[in-house]
């Protein structure tokens, strides 16, 4: 951790979360969305009886999933400096600079970002494992941290 991250953080009376917190709540995170998705096309599914088939129409809503997942991500990134994830194990989104919720345009990055990470063999969640501030690309690319509550 580089000084200055680490001196705002101590001034804030704030500590990095860990990646083990952090994978906890986007399993968590996953799981409800996967929920959310299977509910709202519930009809659709129960139509089809053939796997293959149903397979095929949940492939038909790919960008839907990801626009739910990267309104989900924003919002309450946003709204609440967590997802609902992230409040179960009591860690949170801050901004790398004032400490405080991120501004709308950084919890959209970090939204497009994640679902970036994710296509790319999650490689920008790894990332996390070996970066100074335990930072994912979503999170450069943002610039926010995520820490203990």
């Amino acid at each position: 951790m580089n000084d200055e991250v680490e001196h705002r953080l101590s001034s804030a009376g704030l500590e990095l979360a860990t990646v083990q917190k952090r994978a906890f709540a986007f399993f968590i995170d996953e799981l409800i969305l996967a929920f959310l998705f299977l509910f709202i096309i519930y009809d659709q599914i129960a139509a089809v009886s053939d796997p293959d088939a149903i397979v095929a129409l949940i492939n038909t809503f790919t960008f839907e999933y990801l626009l739910i997942k990267i309104l989900y991500q924003t919002l309450f990134v946003y709204y609440y400096g967590a997802t609902l994830g992230k409040i179960l194990v009591k860690i949170q989104v801050v901004d790398a600079v004032t400490m405080q919720r991120p501004i709308f345009g950084s919890a959209l990055n970090r939204g497009v970002f994640r679902i970036i990470s994710e296509m790319i063999f999650y490689l920008g969640f790894i990332w996390a494992f070996y970066s100074k501030n335990r930072q994912s690309w979503h999170d450069k690319t943002a610039r926010t941290l995520v820490v203990n509550v």
